[in-house]
């Protein structure tokens, strides 16, 4: 059965009449006999019992109206909604991003791509690093914001910005008056972190042995907020990208530029290499790509 076939026969099934079928379905009364013969041909039998007066609808007609009246409101349904989709009208778009960024500066970039596109709906999976890349790599989200993966992964990144990691210190603490503190003299005091397989961390521990210089874990914690009320409470001092400072401050901590080793790392989009965005996905992706990030201030 054709999409034509089943519109023919719902018109003529609808009035009985070839004549006013026609016009519904904009065929000529020879065009629509053909269309209908074919559809009883393929299906094996008649479908109306004609006569020189009437046209009624034989059983297996009166059976096949209401299956083709759903196929084809699932029809319409479908072209309905891919158009929708196609011109941004509806959709819905599936990322994961790093807390840092998630709970910073993406709130900003949704309410301008929601701005945008008001009837696109994105479910944000505020996940650490490594979950970010994951969740990329197996499919269950189009867009992942992290830290850039390695070389090796099957995954394109696009950078957004350069982050660079900055010490935080309890305000009560005498490093908090300092413009800027050396590793070796914030690794004097008890050291917060995140929890393996925390990628900060790792990147952290894999920069400061080049140096010789080793993290004196005290407390671990697996989110950045309880890193930063600890730090507040004064059980010591951490290091977050500069993208958390804001965070920071609002815990209660301070944050300070830290050199000796300076250690930054690039942010931005990844998505996988082989696989087309959805319209939508593509719409966020852009958002982001063009998006002017405001300048980190660190203090």
């Amino acid at each position: 059965m054709t999409v034509k076939q089943l519109r023919a026969f719902i018109a003529v099934a609808q009035t009985l009449n070839f004549a006013q079928a026609c016009e519904r379905v904009h065929l000529s009364q020879s065009a629509l006999s053909l269309t209908i013969k074919a559809l009883e041909n393929s299906l094996g039998g008649r479908l109306f019992s004609r006569t020189t007066r009437h046209v009624r609808l034989t059983p297996e007609g009166e059976a096949l109206l209401p299956l083709a009246r759903r196929l084809i409101a699932d029809w319409d349904n479908a072209e309905d909604e891919l158009r929708l989709r196609f011109t941004l009208q509806q959709g819905r778009v599936t990322m994961a991003a790093m807390p840092s960024f998630a709970g910073n500066l993406l709130p900003a970039l949704l309410r301008n791509f929601r701005q945008r596109y008001p009837h696109i709906n994105v479910t944000v999976d505020d996940v650490i690093n490594e979950q970010v890349i994951e969740r990329v790599m197996d499919g269950y989200v189009e867009l992942g914001i992290a830290f850039e993966p390695e070389p090796f992964t099957s995954l394109c990144f696009t950078p957004l910005y350069l982050d660079r990691f900055v010490a935080v210190v309890p305000a009560e603490s005498v490093l908090a008056g300092r413009k800027q503190v050396c590793w070796k003299h914030l690794l004097e005091w008890p050291f917060i972190t995140l929890q393996r397989p925390s990628a900060v961390r790792l990147m952290l521990e894999q920069h400061l042995k080049e140096w010789n210089l080793t993290l004196p874990v005290a407390f671990e914690s697996h989110q950045l907020a309880t890193v930063g009320r600890m730090v507040s409470a004064g059980l010591g001092v951490s290091v977050v990208p500069a993208l958390c400072i804001g965070q920071m401050h609002e815990l209660g901590a301070r944050c300070i530029p830290l050199r000796d080793p300076v250690i930054e790392r690039p942010v931005g989009i990844l998505r996988r290499a082989e696989h087309e965005l959805s319209v939508a996905a593509q719409a966020l992706y852009d958002t982001l790509q063009t998006a002017s990030l405001p300048p980190v201030h660190i203090g």
